[in-house]
């Protein structure tokens, strides 16, 4: 006979499984569904009889945890153009007084008819395929994406982009563009009916592969190196140098938008721009590593919003790991502007691995918030504070300017700088170094921005 009884009428349930495994379990729950009671979890638990499960993470619930009658100015800005308040990248094929290389545009739209991408008549059906039709290495080519709903994992171009010249990838967000639609364009790696395992022993292969299952399949794919963008064991991140994503709703798999450099390619300099976009995954909303920075041509993120969905031991909102070995560079290997950044135990993750690498990072603008409000006598298996880092304080540098900070303890933010009003909200008996304006009451405004943006998907 079950301890809880729970009644479920037209509700969504979001988590890694639908009921607990402690001492109420599955065997001591019972519940009773009435209308649509929709569920999405990780790909491999069950769902049982009542529950409509869901393939694909539903950005519309949660868009809601927004609070009523309250929502964040900041975030209805989101997947706008931001050149109002942010100056334009001059190697951006899409910037007004771009001069770089004029390449070639694909179009990208399920109503095409999927033969060379030349117009949205004859657009590609996938992402993937514009990316592969990608012709050289001169820059300047642009992909152009129709709003929709495209489910698709491990993309990456033919391609790189050039120096003065990236190449852009980018919703037609507004309709400006022609396609006829307007709203987010959603690219899910869920992959549903597709069954994805690591490798054995860990890290063999590609870290992961394709296997025939009878299990469900369906519901986020959390499952090592499989992600949106390519970047797996086999095979390097660098594919994506010089490119400029924008307006792109990134979710589904282990992480959002971003890159690992690794896999033969440690160590090489790494650039790219993230603008108006979100990115949702179980290890990182954003992520970059194994890189060294290029001099006036920084990893931007900027505009957007990022979050992760574990507290595992090397996960964060957003994930940085250099791989500067000689000493701190002077410039940062990532730099996030006006982003808000969202993760359950950390919003900064640093992870150095072995300890020898460099690492800096600058935020501007930037809201991070920690999600994990605890007591300083509970355990914690693993760390949680705004800032985790695994390294030691001379190997991390980090630059505030303008920026808002929340969560249970600052952690260690190394050497730093603050510049303009950095505040910080954060457990009673912590302390906060010099340079962070402490706040004691509760900052609502701030909270308000846990919620991704709610601008509609598609032609609404």
């Amino acid at each position: 006979m079950g301890f809880l009884h729970v009644d479920l009428e037209n509700s969504t349930l979001l988590g890694c499984r639908l009921f607990g495994t402690g001492s109420a379990g599955p065997d001591r729950i019972t519940y009773s569904t009435k209308g649509t009671v929709r569920a999405y979890v990780q790909y491999r638990q069950p769902v049982p009889e009542g529950f409509q499960r869901l393939g694909l993470l539903p950005v519309d619930v949660l868009s809601k945890l927004a609070i009523p009658g309250n929502e964040s100015p900041r975030h209805n800005r989101i997947g706008e153009p931001s050149r109002d308040t942010l100056a334009p990248v001059p190697y951006d094929p899409s910037t007004p007084g771009y001069t770089g290389r004029r390449g070639v545009t694909f179009y990208v739209s399920k109503l095409g008819d999927n033969s060379d991408g030349s117009s949205w008549q004859k657009a590609f059906h996938t992402i993937n395929a514009a990316l592969l039709a990608v012709p050289d290495s001169q820059g300047g080519h642009r992909i152009l994406i129709r709003p929709d709903t495209y489910v698709e994992a491990n993309l990456y171009p033919a391609f790189k982009g050039a120096k003065g010249a990236y190449n852009l990838l980018m919703s037609d967000f507004d309709g400006s563009l022609g396609s006829g639609a307007k709203g987010w364009v959603v690219i899910d790696g869920g992959c549903p009916g597709v069954a994805v395992r690591a490798t054995v022993p860990w890290g063999t292969g590609n870290g992961f592969e394709i296997v025939k299952s009878t299990e469900p399949e369906s519901g986020l794919k959390s499952c090592d190196w499989w992600a949106v963008f390519r970047s797996d064991n086999q095979f390097s991140g660098v594919a994506w140098d010089r490119w400029v994503v924008r307006r792109l709703y990134v979710t589904g798999s282990e992480g959002g938008i971003g890159w690992d450099i690794g896999n033969g390619m440690k160590g090489v300099e790494f650039s790219a721009v993230v603008e108006d976009s979100v990115g949702i995954g179980r290890f990182a909303g954003a992520y970059v590593a194994a890189h060294t920075p290029r001099k006036d041509e920084p990893v931007l993120f900027r505009h957007s919003y990022f979050m992760n969905l574990d507290r595992w031991v090397d996960d964060g909102a957003v994930y940085i790991r250099s791989e500067s070995r000689d000493s701190m560079p002077d410039w940062p290997h990532a730099v996030f502007e006006d982003c808000t950044i969202v993760g359950p135990a950390c919003a900064l993750r640093m992870n150095g691995v072995n300890g020898e690498c460099y690492n800096r990072v600058k935020f501007k603008d930037c809201r991070l918030i920690a999600l994990n409000f605890s007591q300083p006598r509970l355990a914690h298996p693993y760390g949680i504070a705004v800032l985790r880092c695994d390294l030691a304080a001379d190997k991390l540098h980090l630059d505030f300017e303008d920026c808002k900070l929340m969560g249970y303890t600052l952690g260690m933010p190394g050497t730093f700088v603050t510049k303009g009003k950095v505040q910080a909200y954060v457990q009673f008996e912590q302390t906060l170094p010099n340079g962070f304006e402490r706040l004691g009451l509760w900052p609502v405004e701030w909270f308000d921005c846990i919620a991704p943006p709610s601008i509609p998907r598609s032609g609404e």
